[in-house]
């Protein structure tokens, strides 16, 4: 009962997280769940999650290495592979030697192979952590693909690094050609391990599809699991299980792109699958970061023996090494693959991938490796003080990208600056075409007909997706635009109000009215109208499923006369029109674009007065996988939004448009009401 509390907490604390960083989005998502992680261990229930490396490794790092090696662009980053190479080994070795002095120097209290070991778990940088943080900065392509290549790749390198350090600070022995011949041989053969068991696997699903096995979810399960397996079978014979998980993925991303065998509801379920997985993963990995750090600084800061003060200055110059021995090795890499632009140096690209060099879980994750004594039977060094330091450098590396990244990409040049249109493009056109997915994906022996409707639609809209109106609106006119939305559902509702007291209306068609506005209006009203919207919907479920005369109330909606129902929409809707053409409080742009939503829509309902026995069946079909296109739409732009290709504010700005279309949906088509 307890690991099911536990279990329970940190997903609530996932979903807290989400609406926290939407509510202060000028904080990152990584730095709200590490907070989030650290008051957990001071609820009442006194939650403690001991971090077990090995577990933690094998759980969490091992798919999300594997998501991001069958995601990364393969192309991207074999025409980067001198510079990756030069950061996952070259700089790991010289902050491995550099940082190793550095720390015994500032701390003699650790001695020297302990400081290499320390300095080792601090080298690789993270690549939850990179992602993380890098995804909401509008970085240099270029730029965003060598740190993910670097932080794919140089894992490997610190971890073995931090092996033998380890090894020398409890034997006393260290060989220089053992420890090199070693990470040969780890490195090399996590890859080959990785590659080996990936293509069985991919054999295996493909000798399943020639038997006839094309169940989706078989497929994706064993997708899932692959991680686990290439990564336990590597650290099973001795070789690096990061570097199989990396390897396997990129196998598998080729077998994606090239293999026929995939079917398209596969890879539709694979997708969704993996963004489910990957948000809870990503989430868990730092908010489990933060329960640790109330135990860490709890160590030191009640310890005596520690200077407080000295402690948090020891982390702050580790920082400022790492840092500038990153910035360092950069300014000398460049010179050595650009030996003629010595005069041409990309400063600011330089010191946005020094900045970017943050460390993450894998290296609080391995810092409690460290054993608890030496081969003589005394305890290790200064083991609290080298975990406190790693932690420290975690969050101060986290912290200082957060704040210093934004800054120096938002100076992005003029050229980057003019690609934000065509992301934005690009985005939307990618959000239109997964609805359509979507709707295929859907498509039966009874609604071929409707979805070929809405398939269309979408196919217009992607037509005119560069002419659309709302594309140059600024934040001003869309936040007018909601508010005349929102005014005009009022006056709709006041029309209503008016007709009952005339008795020109009945009260079950009153009912699917108040349904409708109350949906149009959760499409237009800020974050937390929609609160209270959500909240009075599901009180209005609870009574209607435990009082019978408001449940024979609903059964009677099926038998409202749909004329009469079109004809007391238009009333309203040209009720609501003459009102707001007479507004004065908004620019007569914004109130023209109302009022033209409101002309059409009277025309739309008129054309549906006049049209002789409608399809309700096929109203109904074409509503229903209109929402659904609209749902797919709107994960699309997040994924989007996710993976750094827009940023915020053309996430909301897209985001406004397809709200004003699913309002458009909801105005015009209403036969799922009638069914309520």
């Amino acid at each position: 009962m307890e690991l099911f509390e536990i279990v329970l907490v940190l997903l609530l604390m996932l979903a807290v997280s989400q609406v926290a960083q939407r509510s202060l989005p000028f904080i990152p998502l990584p730095i709200i769940q590490i907070g989030l992680g650290a008051l957990v261990v001071y609820l009442p229930w006194h939650i403690h999650v001991s971090l077990e490396p090995e577990l933690f490794f094998l759980l969490f790092i091992a798919p999300l290495l594997f998501n991001d090696g069958r995601r990364t662009p393969r192309d991207e980053l074999w025409a980067l592979r001198l510079p990756i190479v030069l950061l996952a080994v070259g700089l790991v070795l010289l902050t491995v030697v550099a940082g190793g002095y550095f720390i015994h120097a500032l701390i003699p209290a650790i001695p020297l192979s302990a400081a290499f070991a320390l300095a080792a778990i601090l080298s690789p940088t993270d690549a939850v952590a990179v992602s993380a943080i890098a995804s909401r900065v509008k970085l240099p392509a270029n730029i965003h693909r060598v740190l993910e290549g670097e932080s794919l790749m140089n894992d490997a390198s610190g971890l073995v690094a931090f092996k033998f350090a380890i090894g020398a600070a409890v034997t006393g022995v260290f060989s220089i050609w053992q420890a090199s011949w070693s990470f040969v041989v780890i490195a090399v053969g996590g890859l080959l391990v990785g590659a080996v068991l990936a293509l069985v696997i991919i054999w295996g699903r493909m000798a399943l599809r020639r038997f006839g096995i094309e169940d989706a979810s078989v497929h994706v399960l064993i997708q899932i699991v692959t991680p686990f397996i290439l990564y336990y079978a590597a650290e099973h014979v001795g070789v690096s299980g990061i570097l199989a998980a990396v390897a396997g993925g990129i196998l598998h991303a080729i077998e994606q792109d090239r293999s026929g065998f995939t079917t398209i509801e596969q890879k539709f379920v694979s997708e969704i699958t993996w963004n489910i997985i990957l948000f809870i993963m990503n989430g868990l990995v730092f908010v489990l970061l933060g329960l640790q750090i109330p135990a860490i600084a709890t160590s030191i800061f009640s310890n005596r023996a520690y200077d407080n003060f000295k402690v948090v200055g020891y982390v702050l110059a580790i920082y400022l090494l790492l840092i500038a021995l990153r910035f360092v090795w950069l300014t000398l890499s460049e010179r050595l693959t650009k030996p003629g632009a010595s005069r041409n140096y990309d400063w600011r690209g330089i010191g946005l991938t020094s900045l970017s060099g943050i460390r993450g879980a894998i290296t609080l994750a391995g810092a409690f490796t460290i054993p608890f004594m030496v081969g003589s039977g005394e305890p290790f060094p200064q083991r609290d003080l080298m975990i406190f330091l790693a932690a420290g450098v975690i969050l101060v590396s986290l912290l200082i990208a957060s704040v210093m990244l934004p800054l120096l990409a938002e100076s992005s040049p003029k050229n980057e600056a003019s690609n934000a249109r065509e992301k934005e493009l690009r985005a939307q056109i990618a959000a239109i075409k997964a609805a359509n997915q979507a709707v295929r994906l859907a498509i039966d022996d009874d609604n071929t007909h409707s979805a070929a409707i809405v398939i269309a639609d979408n196919d217009q809209r992607l037509s005119d997706v560069k002419r659309t109106t709302y594309e140059m609106l600024s934040r001003k006119a869309r936040s007018e635009e909601l508010f005349l939305r929102q005014l005009g559902i009022a006056e709709e509702r006041r029309c209503v109000q008016l007709l009952r007291e005339k008795g020109e209306i009945e009260p079950e068609e009153a009912v699917v009215l108040q349904n409708i506005f109350r949906r149009i209006e959760l499409v237009v009203s800020n974050r937390f109208h929609i609160f209270y919207l959500l909240l009075y919907a599901l009180v209005n479920k609870v009574l209607t499923a435990v009082q019978p005369a408001k449940r024979r109330m609903y059964d009677s909606l099926k038998a409202v006369d749909r004329k009469s129902f079109i004809r007391l929409r238009i009333a309203t809707a040209a009720y609501a029109l003459d009102k707001l053409q007479v507004n004065e409080t908004c620019q007569d742009s914004t109130v023209n674009r109302v009022c033209g939503h409101y002309r059409q829509m009277i025309n739309m309902l008129n054309n549906k007065l006049a049209a002789p026995d409608p399809a309700e069946i096929q109203e109904e079909q074409v509503q229903t996988l209109r929402m659904l296109s609209l749902q797919a739409e709107r994960e699309a732009l997040q994924e989007e939004y996710r993976q750094g290709n827009i940023g915020r504010q053309q996430l909301s700005k897209l985001q406004f448009q397809i709200s004003m279309h699913e309002a458009e949906v909801l105005d015009t088509n209403w036969g799922n009401f009638l069914q309520a």
